[in-house]
């Protein structure tokens, strides 16, 4: 049976606590929408993509998904330079930030209570880190830590660089000096298994039954759930 908490009790300081980022703080997936946001807007985009289409079954199996991934974040950014590549995240975010609803309000919450009780707050994120960061900025929580994926120049443009997901994630936070255990982390992914198991307290955010059944197992007395909106 899943049990609903409080996280902000009873743990002595100094406390670390973790966010991650699309379906916690912002709903459905932030890179995505950017990047499909660039073929709807550049359609000849699209055109590129067409001779890779064959190799489409390769997504049912983890590497070649990633292989997938990154040519579709290769074309989407083609001809940017590094520059221009963060005009475009920052407009974006505006964009979005000004549709409203964009971020989940009980959760943005929660992270202002962790940040009042004078708690180290970090945000980890898949979301490539200046589009997190602007997006963060267009809501008034700037200056918050964030480890995230990066993108790296290229000939023809900007390409996929660290890809902060699943276990990368935890070495990520090692490389900015963030050791485990930490105090809390907040997840609404199965991936993130590795950074919530180094935690005391491990947060599902409106899980499925299969993730909670799942993760309830791997987790045991550590797992609790949240409901946001």
């Amino acid at each position: 049976m899943s049990v609903a908490i409080e996280t902000d009790v009873t743990v002595a300081a100094p406390r670390t606590v973790l966010f991650d980022f699309d379906g916690v703080l912002v709903r459905g997936d932030s890179f995505s929408h950017f990047l499909w946001r660039r073929f709807r807007l550049q359609p000849w985009r699209a055109l590129l993509l067409l001779p890779t289409l064959p190799l489409a079954p390769l997504a049912l199996h983890r590497r070649g998904r990633w292989w997938l991934v990154r040519w579709l974040v290769r074309v989407a950014l083609l001809g940017l330079d590094q520059a221009r590549y963060r005009a475009l995240a920052e407009s974006h975010a505006r964009v979005q930030a000004l549709r409203g609803g964009a971020f989940l309000r009980d959760a943005v919450s929660r992270l202002r209570r962790h940040l009042l009780r004078g708690d180290r707050v970090v945000i980890v994120t898949g979301c490539e880190e200046h589009l997190a960061r602007a997006l963060l900025d267009a809501v008034g929580l700037d200056g918050l830590e964030l480890v995230a994926s990066q993108l790296r120049p290229g000939m023809l443009g900007m390409k996929s660089g660290v890809h902060n997901v699943g276990a990368e994630k935890v070495r990520q936070l090692a490389c900015h000096g963030i050791a485990p255990p930490w105090t809390c982390a907040y997840s609404d992914a199965g991936a993130d298994l590795p950074m919530l198991a180094a935690a005391a307290a491990a947060v599902l955010v409106n899980p499925d039954a299969a993730l909670r059944a799942r993760m309830q197992a791997r987790l045991g007395e550590r797992y609790a759930e949240v409901e946001w909106s």
